[in-house]
């Protein structure tokens, strides 16, 4: 029940994120950082594609992915189309994933040490979810800064 849940939420935000990163009115908006500002909505799209395709996709659906954090933040003017798409990917990677994922697995301790503890997988999947939303709030407010 609870992965039906999961991939109704990751479901749901990445169709968000899709729909924020065509919204922008200019292209390059999509990598304009203002003052105060950390990160462009294209780092921020790249790092959701990188953490989701890390923790599930590679975990859970042995998809062989191999992350490079650091580009996430530090590639620049990625054409809209291609973040796009990698948006779609990932829609499909988490999905397939979590029907791989029995309601016992997530009990069960999550394979890798993310955060100072361990945690089970139910709590990083849900963490995933609530990080993902993050993210997703700060692309649609850089996108209405910029295009107020």
């Amino acid at each position: 029940m609870l992965i039906e849940s999961l991939k109704t939420l990751f479901n749901r935000d990445l169709i968000k994120l899709k729909n924020e990163i065509e919204s922008y009115q200019n292209e390059s908006d999509i990598w304009t950082i203002q003052k105060g500002i950390a990160n462009s909505a294209g780092n921020l799209c790249l790092h959701l594609v990188g953490n989701l395709n890390t923790y599930i996709g590679a975990e859970f659906g042995k998809t062989g992915y191999i992350r490079n954090r650091p580009l996430e933040f530090s590639l620049k003017d990625i054409p809209r189309a291609e973040l796009l798409s990698k948006i779609e990917e990932t829609i499909v990677v988490v999905d397939n994933a979590l029907n791989s994922i029995s309601e016992v697995e997530l009990k069960k301790e999550y394979p890798l040490l993310v955060f100072k503890d361990k945690t089970s997988t139910e709590f990083m999947l849900i963490h995933l979810t609530t990080h993902l939303a993050y993210h997703l709030g700060q692309i649609d407010y850089h996108r209405r800064l910029l295009e107020s």
